[in-house]
């Protein structure tokens, strides 16, 4: 069977730092991390792996690519460290090339493929170690890198001002008040018992979800607020470019804004890659067993919220929807059970996806991959046509998606492949269509 090759694409963080490096600094910077920064975890990886190939079932890039060899987790591996590590760092420029584009733009690290494979073989460790290498030469895509400099400079991911930022929790609590005059977005209020967390497309692009939290709070009856400083930002495309050491400044300044406002919880807004960031990546960049504060992801708070009753449901939405499940927190966190139960709690004609839980495919968007920006848009797209029938295959007309990058993701993924969904946060669900205001906090005509 013939495969096509790789269509070329041209990105200036890349194509233009490999112009600038010499092979000795790649072999340097190899052997370096190779050296310093590899463990006896990766060694026993790559002696245990038999390359079966059974990994190559798991892949929705391989899946969606016709079975191409070149898009098996085992061949990513075979073509990024575990070349560098048989060679000892002497590798081509071109070699890197297609090393950093494999390991920022053609796998998630979603952990999918590490349920296949019978040793439980972590092939995101390898694609990670990759992407070390790749950042401490310098060749990171451009929008990728431009991310994490916002991140650096402004501890958020688009540069969103602090000013700025208060004006728009000041708006969205206005917004709020349309709904229940007495909603609130409380700043700086110490001792709360939550914190409240999200990502800067919030406040950006997506700034509805914040009243909508507001809404659900002041239902609810929570005490909660959120921070006026820098640290509301829970996102962490650092940790996904390689360059960890700017990761463990995000997610030390995050737990420590919790502390320095005495909350007894951060609860975070629909993100996995924060969760990720925030719970077991972050705390190891800082040399942390666990985070400082304990962290619950939204889809833990709402079925916290609606099986204690808080939030009471007046009807449940009716017509056909679906979910997905985001990986870092259902494949990696076991909330999978509580997504489906918040769904049939709000849901009359939920129709679930197969495969699920654990099982169900990336969103192709996660692990960095979409924040490579519009050059690689259309592989990323692409190599996730599995996941676009099997959305179709539910019949459904909505799709909640509990996470930004799934709903990102997915919606390109529906447009490429022409299947008509439409793409919401459980927020908007919620409160858009399902949730009770209490009979106190209704607006008065």
């Amino acid at each position: 069977m013939g495969f096509k090759p790789r269509e070329e694409v041209a990105d200036q963080g890349i194509d233009k730092r490999l112009e600038e490096l010499s092979l000795e600094q790649i072999e340097q910077t190899i052997n370096k991390v190779l050296a310093a920064e590899m463990n006896a975890r990766m060694t026993a990886y790559l002696q245990t792996c038999v390359h079966c190939g059974l990994c190559a079932n798991a892949c929705h890039y391989c899946l969606s690519h016709n079975m191409d060899p070149k898009y098996a987790p085992v061949g990513k591996v075979k073509d990024t460290v575990w070349e560098m590590v048989k060679k000892k760092g002497k590798v081509s420029k071109e070699f890197m090339r297609t090393a950093a584009r494999i390991a920022y733009t053609e796998c998630n690290t979603c952990r999918r493929c590490s349920m296949y494979c019978p040793f439980g073989i972590d092939i995101a460790y390898f694609i990670i170690t990759t992407r070390r290498i790749c950042h401490l030469l310098g060749i990171v895509p451009q929008y990728e890198q431009d991310t994490v400099n916002s991140h650096s400079a402004t501890f958020n991911q688009m540069w969103v001002q602090q000013d700025e930022w208060i004006d728009t929790l000041q708006w969205q609590e206005e917004d709020a008040q349309g709904k229940i005059p007495l909603a609130r977005i409380p700043l700086e209020k110490e001792g709360a018992d939550i914190m409240y967390s999200v990502i800067a497309p919030e406040p950006k692009i997506l700034a509805q979800l914040l009243a909508n939290a507001s809404i659900i709070m002041t239902a609810a009856g929570m005490s909660w607020t959120m921070p006026a400083t820098d640290g509301w930002d829970n996102s962490n495309m650092a940790m996904f470019s390689g360059d960890f050491e700017t990761s463990a400044r995000l997610e030390r300044l995050h737990h420590e804004t919790a502390i320095r406002l005495k909350v007894k919880r951060i609860v975070m807004g629909e993100c996995g890659h924060a969760y990720r960031g925030a719970v077991y990546d972050g705390p190891k960049s800082n040399s942390w067993m666990f985070p400082p504060i304990p962290v619950v992801h939204a889809i833990d708070f709402y079925h916290e919220i609606i099986t204690q009753g808080k939030i009471k449901i007046a009807k449940k939405f009716d017509k056909p929807i679906t979910v997905q499940d985001p990986c870092n927190v259902i494949r990696n966190a076991g909330l999978g059970m509580k997504l489906r139960e918040i769904m049939k709690a709000t849901c009359s004609d939920f129709r679930d996806v197969e495969p699920r839980l654990g099982h169900n495919y990336c969103c192709a968007a996660g692990g960095g991959v979409i924040n490579c920006g519009p050059p690689w848009k259309k592989d990323r797209v692409k190599g996730n046509k599995i996941k676009a029938e099997q959305l179709r295959a539910t019949g459904a007309e909505y799709v909640v998606t509990p996470c930004h990058n799934c709903h990102s993701g997915i919606e390109d993924i529906l447009k490429e492949f022409n299947v008509h969904m439409h793409v919401i946060f459980f927020s908007e669900l919620l409160v858009d269509h399902c949730m009770e205001i209490p009979e106190h906090l209704k607006a008065k005509d």
